[in-house]
């Protein structure tokens, strides 16, 4: 058959779908594409939706076999410890007992690249943690990210389409700076708030040991005595919040795509374990309408200045993995892998993900017995009479597999409430059934703008540059201005800048009048620690050893981890005698791949040495981390020009060095640098 051939043959089957009216995949016209069939405008949402199981279904199934999305991920085990008992506000178990250890396994990940793409890009991130409870396994599955694009599940999949590579070329692998994407955003604007968050610093995140987490969802907690209390999750990162700077990010995208991955490894590996607080949000049931914004809203976060987060126990995480395929790749989470005590509420993108998730896994992980790989398995025992199917491990004795049974005494047999079985919370829903959004979600910018307010000057300076490199890589002039237009309705200040950058008209008006802020949302506000900051110290033979060893000493005693950069690998020789293994050389070494430079130096230092430690000092400068310098180290500053500089620390006593640079290196950035 010859290629023309082919094409005759393939004509069939090619459908241009421009100018149609859509219909479901049986050629059903569709009435409505945004909102899931609910029982009243805030009820949940209704098994009967035939249009919108169809359409997850084929979305969940669209690929084979890494995951649609969160396909770049890395994991670790760890445990999580309660501090306080919480039975006034829910009878999950694992929340009772402060002695207790309750296993964990927390998958991190990006959410728009496949497998095989870099770790630093510009994305939000998934923040999965797989409780091993002895009630049954609870999965708390969130983001880094307190909010979302959509408000209803039914439109994930064009959510997922538009930010995915472009179909007609498989451009760009893991980006969000293209046409689909932006189109998407200016034509659905109730993701306003959410790409406030990713176009921040919050999506460049520079360490998962170093990012929150949050439930992103509302959830119900239920005590013993039935009352319940809308909740929100916090994971808050005991090293506290802190982020990449965006040129910093793309470099590290080619000298190390594994770099997070790394990080959490090496980190686990060194016995520096990632410890994170978990945080709770409680409003009473009946202060359900007592706020500016709906709180079943997933595009809309509780400020943390209005309802507090209470902080209820520590999760570490202390064990890497034995094998990634048969862990990290394998693990099956869903937001209703729940235990009493812990309900669901009409969010109507949860009520989504409550069928979506069990359908990927069911092609993901080739059938219904998922449960039963290592990695998913609970850690009480399980009984019940669905049998067989791919993957099948448990061997069931006996000949009865169903229920109601005289055979086997009627066993397994339903557990009442009293004795831990899981019993709904007893919600009232009534209401005709419609496809439509409640008139309280339709606030799609204020949050936004209170984000906006809440940042710092080169917070907002960095979300204006990220706008206008994402939207400058858009070749439609039309949607770069859809864009430009929206975020006025943000903030003016905001889109003229990013507008300006790309050529766009400026916005004349659409300016918030809202000047509400929220300090929590501001990396500003964050710990600042030293401990398990990576240095580079760039050195040479003949250092001064006792001076150099004490500043050594010093960072290895606050928790820094100091690493050895010179020309060749193998000792360099103090002047002392005292040798140094060298970790990398200036080759196999990036100044991104650190968080701070020391800059010794060594008198056999050549043209060649001088210039590959000058670009190790400018361009750490350059993104705004701290630079430390003794000894000769102290002549490079000055060759550079940048010795008096914030965050540039040098002397001549050690200890008092020593000291500067450790607080230095707690900072993280100086932004007030002049940067050319």
């Amino acid at each position: 058959m010859n290629e023309n051939s082919k094409n005759e043959q393939l004509e069939q089957y090619r459908v241009d779908d421009s100018g149609k009216k859509m219909t479901t995949n049986q050629g059903l016209k569709v009435s409505e594409d945004e909102f899931s069939l609910k029982a009243g405008e805030r009820g949940p949402t209704l098994m009967e939706d035939f249009h919108f199981r169809e359409k997850m279904t084929h979305f969940d199934h669209e690929r084979i076999p890494e995951r649609i999305v969160h396909a770049r991920g890395f994991a670790a085990h760890g445990v999580f410890e309660l501090y306080e008992p919480m039975k006034e506000y829910t009878k999950a178990g694992f929340l009772q007992d402060p002695s207790k250890k309750t296993p964990v396994f927390v998958r991190f990940s990006t959410v728009a690249g496949s497998r095989g793409s870099a770790e630093t890009v510009r994305d939000a991130r998934g923040f999965a943690t797989k409780f091993y409870t002895e009630e049954g396994n609870y999965d708390l599955v969130g983001n880094n990210i307190p909010v979302f694009f959509i408000q209803d599940a039914i439109k994930f999949p064009d959510l997922v389409h538009a930010i995915k590579p472009e179909p007609h070329n498989e451009i760009p692998q893991a980006a969000t700076a293209h046409d689909t994407f932006w189109d998407f955003i200016a034509n659905n604007q109730e993701s306003a708030h959410m790409v406030m968050w990713a176009m921040s610093d919050r999506a460049i995140p520079r360490s998962f040991r170093m990012m929150e987490g949050f439930g992103v969802h509302t959830f119900r907690f239920v005590n013993g005595e039935g009352k319940a209390h809308f909740v929100k999750f916090h994971w808050k990162p005991v090293l506290g919040t802190h982020s990449l700077v965006w040129d910093e990010a793309q470099k590290i995208s080619g000298k190390d795509p594994d770099f997070h991955r790394r990080d959490l490894s090496e980190a686990i590996d060194n016995g520096d374990f990632p410890e994170y607080e978990l945080g709770v949000q409680l409003i009473k049931e009946e202060d359900e309408f007592s706020f500016d914004f709906d709180v079943l809203d997933p595009t809309k976060l509780w400020p943390e200045e209005d309802v507090p987060v209470k902080i209820i126990g520590k999760m570490t995480l202390n064990r890497n993995v034995d094998n990634v395929f048969a862990e990290t790749e394998q693990v099956a989470f869903h937001p209703g892998h729940v235990v009493p005590g812990i309900d669901f509420t009409n969010d109507p993108l949860l009520q989504g993900r409550l069928f979506s998730y069990t359908d990927t896994q069911l092609i993901r992980l080739g059938g219904p017995n998922f449960h039963e790989l290592p990695i998913n398995r609970p850690v009480c025992p399980f009984h019940n009479n669905q049998r067989d199917g791919y993957g099948r491990h448990t061997i069931n004795k006996g000949q009865v597999s169903y229920h109601k049974n005289s055979l086997a005494a009627n066993t397994p047999a339903p557990a009442s409430e009293e004795e831990g079985g899981y019993v709904h919370y007893q919600e009232k829903v009534e209401g005709r059934k419609v496809r439509t959004r409640s008139e309280s979600f339709k606030d799609h910018f204020s949050q936004a703008t209170m984000f906006w307010n809440s940042m710092s000057e080169p917070e907002k300076e960095h979300i204006i540059q990220a706008f206008s490199f994402e939207l400058g890589k858009v070749k439609s002039k039309s949607v770069q201005q859809q864009v430009v237009n929206m975020f006025a309705n943000v903030n003016l200040d905001l889109a003229k800048g990013f507008a300006e950058a790309i050529g766009a008209n400026p916005p004349e008006n659409g300016e918030s009048d809202v000047s509400k802020s929220s300090p929590a949302l501001s990396q500003e506000n964050t710990k600042k620690k030293p401990s398990t900051r990576k240095v580079g110290v760039i050195i040479g033979s003949n250092f001064n050893a006792p001076e150099v060893t004490s500043v050594l000493n010093a960072l290895k005693e606050e928790g820094v981890q100091a690493e050895m950069i010179s020309d060749k690998l193998g000792k360099k020789k103090g002047s002392d005698g005292t040798e140094l293994e060298i970790d990398h050389t200036f080759l196999t070494a990036d100044s991104v791949l650190f968080d701070a430079i020391y800059v010794v130096g060594g008198s056999d230092g050549n043209k060649k040495f001088i210039k590959d430690t000058a670009y190790f000092i400018n361009e750490a400068f350059s993104h705004y981390k701290p630079i430390g310098a003794t000894h000769e180290g102290k002549k490079w500053l000055e060759a550079n020009e940048i010795k008096d500089s914030p965050g540039v620390v040098h002397g001549d006593d050690m200890n008092e060095f020593a000291e500067s640079f450790i607080a230095a290196i707690a900072e993280h950035r100086y932004w007030d640098r002049k940067v050319v």
